[in-house]
């Protein structure tokens, strides 16, 4: 058992329970991460991954369209998601490769602006950020706002993943 085990945050809160609770809940991940390493493993430096870029920029495509298209409004998926998708559950990263890149690209700006149309209709009502989702999310009808704070967290961390894969390849690192 974790020392510094999973409290996913609630799924309703006011503004500042709720940032509060990712917060923390990110607090504890890092702890998790190098929970039960030797000193020699969390000098580590990054290792061996099949991250790619590309797998990153597919999986954020499949994020704006699981969160506001799904989840908001229980409406299909994008009807791009291909063979393998139940079957993989890393499909997004492990497909893109196999993409072209203005593909990959023409995607996620259609999923961001779909996202954001449904975002702008759904600030538009009187439940604004407090509007509840159609689909569960872990058992749960999350809100808007939830929503949108979980989006930060998500393009944070995979952010900071491109951040890393980037310098490996070239070096750049103040993109």
């Amino acid at each position: 058992m974790s020392r510094f085990p999973r409290t996913d945050p609630p799924p309703a809160s006011d503004e500042a329970g709720m940032l509060r609770a990712f917060v923390d809940f990110y607090r504890a991940t890092i702890l998790r991460q190098v929970e039960g390493l030797t000193d020699e493993q969390r000098a580590a430096t990054l290792g061996p991954s099949t991250l790619t870029l590309a797998g990153i920029l597919k999986h954020l495509t499949l994020v704006e369209h699981g969160w506001f298209r799904m989840a908001l409004h229980d409406l299909p998926d994008a009807p791009w998601v291909g063979d393998g998708y139940e079957s993989d559950p890393d499909w997004d990263f492990n497909s893109a490769v196999h993409d072209p890149w203005e593909l990959l690209v023409s995607r996620f700006e259609e999923a961001v602006a779909e996202s954001d149309a449904i975002l702008d209709a759904a600030l538009a009502t009187p439940e604004g950020l407090d509007l509840v989702a159609e689909q569960e999310w872990h058992g749960m009808h999350v809100t808007l706002r939830w929503i949108l704070v979980h989006l930060v967290e998500e393009y944070a961390r995979h952010a900071g993943h491109a951040d890393l894969i980037r310098e490996s390849i070239d070096g750049a690192t103040d993109l």
